[in-house]
């Protein structure tokens, strides 16, 4: 890769731990996108960006058995641990692979790609989706979700929420991406080619449990970019995480993850 990566979030092993809580607290809602699919045994789909492979396995059980799944990430690492999990879990209808967005081509031979929180971090996500465009077979399908900070709130408001937002905005902003991509995306589909699309806005939220911990899990996994970038000191953001875990741990407080867009849309069959 002749890049530098534009991911703001800490991958490798620490990174795969955020992703399962996020995995756990996405489900109810990712799964209400991939009812709403129609997908069946027999069909071929590529998950750009898959992380640990969560959502990869979940489309592998719901194309099973003669179906294929495919996930690519960047991350060697997660990709390692998504092929030793998805292993013990004895789901064969798989494959991983190490791979770059900002490089992804080749013929149309999958009847869905899909891909959740990926485009925000890309400086040119319609890049992404005309490469998605080119993989689909006519006729099939896409699907995306993605953030909307402008959308992001705890009650009551709260100083350290508010910086983290602050830091995330700008190094997201900072290496190209767009941390408010999420109103976009029926556009961005429609001007890649896809036909019939699809919008929806999801945004889980609790008083208690995993969904108020992406907050400061999320703020710990980019302390090491706000500091490099020098939007803060490390002690300021090792202060922001605990406070951010306190409101957490707090019944009387409400918290979650951004406003989620979710797309989808056909490459047209003729």
């Amino acid at each position: 890769m002749t890049e530098a990566t534009p991911y703001v979030i800490r991958g490798g092993i620490q990174g795969r731990e955020r992703l399962r809580i996020l995995a756990r607290v996405m489900q109810p809602t990712s799964a209400a996108l991939l009812d709403r699919l129609g997908l069946r045994d027999g069909l071929r789909c590529l998950v750009v960006g898959c992380g640990g492979g969560d959502v990869t396995i979940e489309l592998a059980r719901r194309v099973a058995p003669t179906g294929m799944v495919i996930g690519t990430d960047m991350d060697g690492t997660e990709i390692e641990m998504a092929r030793r999990e998805a292993q013990q879990g004895g789901t064969a209808n798989i494959e991983f692979r190490v791979g770059d967005v900002r490089e992804l081509s080749g013929t149309p031979e999958f009847d869905l790609v899909y891909a959740r929180f990926l485009l925000t971090h890309l400086d040119d996500p319609a890049a992404a989706l005309r490469a998605f465009y080119t993989l689909v077979r006519p006729g099939g399908m896409i699907a995306v979700e993605d953030i909307d900070f402008s959308g992001y709130f705890t009650y009551p408001e709260s100083n350290a929420f508010r910086r983290y937002c602050d830091w995330y905005c700008a190094v997201v902003g900072r290496r190209g991406g767009d941390p408010n991509i999420g109103p976009r995306l029926p556009l961005l589909l429609e001007q890649c080619g896809f036909e019939a699309v699809g919008v929806s806005a999801v945004q889980p939220i609790g008083t208690r449990g995993e969904v108020k911990l992406i907050n400061p899990i999320t703020m710990e996994n980019i302390a090491d970019v706000v500091v490099e970038e020098g939007f803060a000191t490390r002690d300021e953001t090792r202060a922001v995480a605990q406070e951010l875990y306190e409101f957490a741990a707090d019944h009387d407080t409400v918290a979650g993850v951004p406003r989620i867009v979710q797309a989808w849309g056909r490459r047209p069959a003729a």
